[in-house]
C-alpha cells in the first residue's frame, strides 16, 4: 500500500510541467473574470454557493444538506447541481420517479433526505438556474452545490470549503496537486470552513490554521468535524449500532474514504473493505462480490455498511438488499468551538438582508 502511495506521488511529481500549464490556463480565465472581460450572471435573490478549490472530498455534500436543514424552516429552498456521472444531458428537476443514473448520486441524496426542496441539476448553472425558477417560480433561496469554480454564476454567498489535513494553501494545482482553482480565489468567499477537523482540535492547532489561511478583513473563518449518526438499514430503515465486537465490511466510492475507516476502526473489533472509484455506478456484479466478501467474513457480528451517497446508487437492487445486513451510515458537520449559532446567524442574515 505504501509502495503504491509513493508511486503515484512520485508519478504526479512528473507531471509537474503539465501542472504549471494548468495553472497558466486558470490564471488567464481568472484574470479576465476580474477584468470583466469574461462576465457573470447575478440574480435577483439570495444564490449560496458550497464550493472547493480542490478536487477532492472536502464535505460540500454534508454541508449542502446543513443549509437545507437550517434554512427550509423559514424559506423556499432550491438546490442547483451539475449532476456529476449521471446517464441524461441538460437541465433535469427531480421528481417522484427520479433515480441517480437520471440526475447523480449526490442530487438524489438530497432528493431523498428533502423531498419538498426542488433538486435541479445542469451542466450549465446559468442555464439550469431560469428553468429552476420558471417550474418553481416561489423559490426564495437557491443552494449551489460544488460550484466556487464555475464563474459564469455570481453567487452573493460563497462557502469555500477547506480539508484540515490538506489545507490549500499547501496543495498544488493538477494534476501534481489536487488545487482546480488559483489559491487566490479563496478571496472570492464571504465563509471558509476548515472541514474534517479532530472533535478535540485545541485553540492552538485553530490559530496556527488562521495565521496560515490569512483571512481577509471581513472574512469569517469556521472549523467544523463529521459527526456520524447511527446506522439505518438500506431498506427498512431499521437502526443499529457499531460495537466494539463487531466486524464490518465496509463498501463506500467516495473521494477520501479515510476518516470513515478511521471511524470504523475506532468502533468495531476489525473491519475489511471493498472501495470503489468516486461516484462508482454499482453493477449486479458487484452485489455479488459484495455478498461473496461478506458471507466470509467469520465473526457472528457482522454487517456491511455503506456512505448515503453510495446507497442511492445501490438502492436500484431493491429485491436483493432486502435480506442483506447493509446499513447506511449518515453524517453531518458540526461545526466548532461554540460558533454553530454564530454560523447560521451570518448565512441567515444574508438572505434575510438580501433586498434592504
Amino acid at each position: 500500500m505504501n509502495f503504491n502511495f509513493y508511486l503515484v506521488k512520485s508519478f504526479r511529481i512528473l507531471l509537474f510541467p503539465f501542472a504549471l500549464i494548468y495553472w497558466m490556463i486558470i490564471t488567464v480565465r481568472n484574470w479576465m473574470y476580474n477584468k470583466g472581460y469574461y462576465r457573470s450572471a447575478v440574480f435577483n435573490m439570495p444564490v449560496i454557493c458550497v464550493g472547493n478549490i480542490s478536487a477532492g472530498g472536502t464535505g460540500k455534500s454534508p454541508m449542502v444538506e446543513y443549509l437545507l436543514r437550517l434554512l427550509t424552516p423559514s424559506f423556499k429552498v432550491a438546490t442547483v447541481s451539475r449532476g456529476y456521472k449521471r446517464k441524461t444531458k441538460g437541465y433535469v428537476l427531480a421528481g417522484n420517479q427520479t433515480t441517480a443514473l437520471e440526475i447523480g448520486d449526490e442530487p438524489m441524496q438530497f432528493h431523498l433526505k428533502f423531498p419538498h426542496v426542488p433538486v435541479a441539476v445542469g451542466e450549465e448553472r446559468i442555464v439550469a438556474i431560469p428553468q429552476l425558477l420558471h417550474d418553481k417560480p416561489d423559490t426564495q433561496v437557491i443552494v449551489l452545490d460544488d460550484a466556487f469554480q464555475h464563474r459564469r454564476v455570481k453567487a452573493g454567498f460563497n462557502i469555500l470549503l477547506t480539508e484540515c489535513s490538506n489545507l490549500y494553501t499547501r496543495d498544488w494545482y493538477l494534476p501534481t496537486g489536487d488545487l482546480r482553482d488559483n489559491k487566490s480565489s479563496a478571496a472570492r468567499a464571504q465563509v471558509i470552513i476548515v472541514t474534517k477537523c479532530p472533535p478535540e482540535m485545541s485553540a492552538e492547532e485553530r490559530a496556527k490554521m488562521l495565521a496560515e489561511l490569512k483571512p481577509l478583513a471581513g472574512q469569517a473563518v469556521y472549523f467544523s468535524t463529521i459527526s456520524y449518526g447511527k446506522p439505518y438499514h438500506i431498506e427498512n430503515r431499521t437502526e443499529t449500532e457499531l460495537s466494539a465486537g463487531s466486524e464490518v465490511l465496509l463498501v463506500c466510492g467516495i473521494a477520501n474514504p479515510k476518516p470513515l475507516k478511521q471511524y470504523i476502526e475506532k468502533h468495531t473489533a476489525t473491519y475489511q473493505e471493498r472501495i470503489y472509484g468516486d461516484h462508482h455506478i454499482f453493477t449486479i456484479d458487484d452485489l455479488k462480490e459484495i455478498k461473496d466478501r461478506f458471507t466470509k467474513l467469520e465473526n457472528k457480528q457482522k454487517i456491511i455498511l455503506t456512505t448515503e451517497k453510495d446507497a442511492v446508487r445501490l438502492v436500484k437492487f431493491e429485491k436483493e438488499l432486502e435480506t442483506i445486513p447493509l446499513y447506511v451510515l449518515p453524517i453531518e458537520h458540526k461545526i466548532l468551538f461554540n460558533e454553530t449559532e454564530k454560523f447560521n446567524q451570518q448565512v441567515k442574515d444574508f438572505i434575510t438582508n438580501f433586498n434592504k
